[in-house]
């Protein structure tokens, strides 16, 4: 099968939302966002098939992520030719079962732990009620207590204020020194500048004393999930993440069941603070490859 493999870009992007659309598991990292957002860091490129999208990844080596379509109905065989090319990560479980029934033993699958996407209950994270939650609604209360903030529905009218806020919390937390933090930084610059371009964005941010101190990039997953892409705070404001979590589920999310604030990246610190807000459930991708 020869596929012609071009940039990921705005034009193609309801032609994508489709066949993600026939997908019966999706993760956060298969959002048109999240993959036109770190296209760039990733060099990523897709190619369309009659029955399945091919994402490539070139940096920092040649690896795919899970082609996008429906699975189920996806004749595996005729492409195995494609499957054998390179690694697969990302891999959402469903797909990777389906794999695993097809293939068996040609199959060679691992965990990729830090690559789980974190669910939680959107109503619980609201609510915050309970022992388990009991934390999380002081440190909001406080900041209630001790800020006249105003919550803001982000919007274009926004986009600009918000902008400048990420670059003065780039200076604060130095991303030129953190590889991480500087490809980070780019593709929340890609999305924000483009948000007029991609419809399903939503999002909110916090002002106080007419300042942007923090805000939330979101995007409807599926139809009763919310996933979080990006979300800052400035740290000199005690509580300001718990504070733009909860203003912006309340306001924006009530009509979904779950938020998805994506993976850990095996990074110890973030795993702590994913847990802390108690995830109803995880969904769970793998490393995977074909042998010859």
């Amino acid at each position: 099968m020869n596929l012609r493999f071009t940039p990921i870009s705005l034009h193609d992007q309801e032609r994508y939302l489709r066949f993600l659309a026939q997908c019966p598991q999706k993760a956060s990292d298969y959002s048109f966002a999240n993959i036109f957002g770190w296209a760039e860091e990733y060099n990523l490129e897709w190619s369309f098939a009659d029955d399945l999208v091919w994402i490539r990844q070139q940096q920092p080596e040649l690896t795919f992520w899970a082609p996008i379509g429906p699975w189920e109905r996806i004749d595996w065989e005729t492409h195995l030719d494609m499957l054998r090319i390179a690694p697969f990560q990302r891999v959402p479980d469903e797909l990777t079962r389906i794999w695993r029934e097809r293939f068996a033993e040609r199959l060679v699958a691992s965990e990729a732990r830090g690559q789980w996407d974190y669910l939680y209950s959107v109503q619980e994270l609201i609510d915050l009620k309970g022992n388990r939650f009991h934390r999380k609604k002081n440190l909001l209360s406080q900041f209630q207590r001790n800020y006249q903030a105003v919550y803001h529905t982000l919007d274009m009218d926004c986009v600009e204020r918000v902008l400048e806020m990420q670059h003065r919390w780039c200076t604060w937390k130095e991303c030129t020194e953190s590889r991480a933090l500087e490809a980070e930084n780019t593709a929340i610059g890609r999305v924000l500048q483009h948000w007029d371009g991609i419809p399903g964005l939503m999002g909110g941010a916090l002002e106080v004393d007419g300042e942007i101190v923090a805000y939330t990039v979101a995007e409807a997953l599926t139809e009763n999930t919310v996933v979080i892409h990006f979300e800052k705070g400035h740290a000199s404001y005690k509580g300001i993440y718990q504070a733009i979590n909860n203003m912006f589920l309340a306001s924006a999310a009530r009509g979904f069941e779950y938020v998805n604030r994506e993976q850990d990246l095996d990074d110890e610190g973030l795993r702590k603070s994913k847990l802390s807000y108690n995830p109803v459930r995880f969904l769970r991708k793998n490393n995977v490859r074909f042998l010859l």
